[in-house]
């Protein structure tokens, strides 16, 4: 089982979750930029949600399917369809041996996820499939996937094998098969081109002058064509300590907001450095990390402050509905 790349994009590369416990050895974590989405496409297909998936950005891919396969797309609208026909988000599609999978035009977002039942047959790299582009190692040979490229599936778990037979018996002469349900609107992050992102207090945000802070949370700032993997680099008003000063440099995480010298914040993203010494005015909160994911260059993020007792209940909120969706998936196909 196997799925063939005839064009790979302007960037497709294999992610999953992270390479955990090695950041003391300088070694970062990676990963999916929209975990949200990453998780939730693996789900759909009967995968545990650390198995490897395609994160396409901006221009998608056209690949081939050499085989019948089960695979689910979330994320951006990137325009996707199966041998011309449309193809519907945030739910299990069974394509049919032959299949021909692109993506046009981005309606929204930057990024969406191809998830394929039984998860993709690659080595892992220090216990991860994803791809860290810099050093060259994990998911496809260290890179993003390159014209020629050919993927293999792993075989389907039980639920993967029982979604797959019902989607497949209701497809009959089309070339795919969609379930007609898709998790709920209610569940996804409020993704648009110009989300409000709640933050927490930084380490250094009261050495920030009192102005600088005010317009932090009431500015708005525009993400720079700089912004990559490692991180967004931001523009708006120009951000001030009261009393500048050299920084040991500290652990960082996926969503810190640091301040450079020149005053304009950076949100560190999936690739980023395991240690900062630049000033730390906030950190986004986990379930707002696939809102930044999602803004495309030009486009603009305003922050709102919130207290970490209510960053926590958001969190246990979306791990509290992340579980009914894994059960409500098992309970359909069991």
């Amino acid at each position: 089982m196997s799925i063939r790349v005839l064009k790979p994009g302007l960037l497709t590369t294999v992610q999953d979750l992270g390479r955990t416990g090695f950041q003391k050895y300088g070694v970062i974590v990676g990963g999916a930029m929209d975990p949200f989405a990453c998780r939730v496409a693996n789900a759909l297909v009967g995968n545990d949600e650390s198995a490897a998936a395609l994160e396409i950005t901006l221009v998608g891919p056209t690949l081939r399917f050499d085989s019948t396969l089960l695979i689910s797309i979330c994320g951006a609208d990137l325009s996707p369809t199966i041998d011309g026909q449309a193809v519907p988000l945030w739910r299990p599609v069974v394509v049919k041996e032959g299949g021909l999978l692109r993506f046009g035009a981005a309606r929204h977002g930057v990024r969406c996820y191809l998830a394929v039942s039984g998860g993709f047959d690659l080595p892992q790299a220090l216990g991860s499939y994803s791809t860290y582009l810099r050093a060259g190692i994990g998911g496809f040979q260290g890179r993003a996937l390159s014209e020629g490229d050919v993927l293999e599936v792993r075989p389907s778990n039980n639920l993967g094998q029982a979604i797959a037979d019902k989607l497949a018996a209701a497809a009959k002469d089309a070339p795919f098969a969609s379930a007609r349900w898709h998790v709920s609107s209610a569940m996804m992050p409020d993704y648009r081109p110009d989300p409000v992102v709640r933050a927490v207090e930084g380490p250094q945000m009261h050495g920030f002058d009192r102005e600088s802070v005010a317009d932090f949370f009431a500015g708005t700032f525009q993400v720079l064509p700089q912004s990559d993997r490692m991180g967004y680099r931001l523009k708006g008003e120009p951000l001030r300590l009261a009393d500048p000063a050299e920084l040991i440099s500290e652990p960082v995480a996926f969503g810190t907001v640091q301040v450079p010298p020149d005053g304009n914040p950076i949100v560190l993203m999936a690739d980023r450095q395991t240690t900062g010494g630049y000033p730390k005015i906030a950190q986004v909160i986990t379930v707002d990390l696939p809102l930044i994911a999602q803004v495309q260059i030009g486009g603009s993020i305003r922050f709102r402050p919130v207290s970490l007792r209510e960053a926590q209940e958001l969190y246990w909120i979306a791990e509290t509905e992340w579980e009914w969706l894994k059960k409500s998936i098992f309970m359909q196909f069991r």
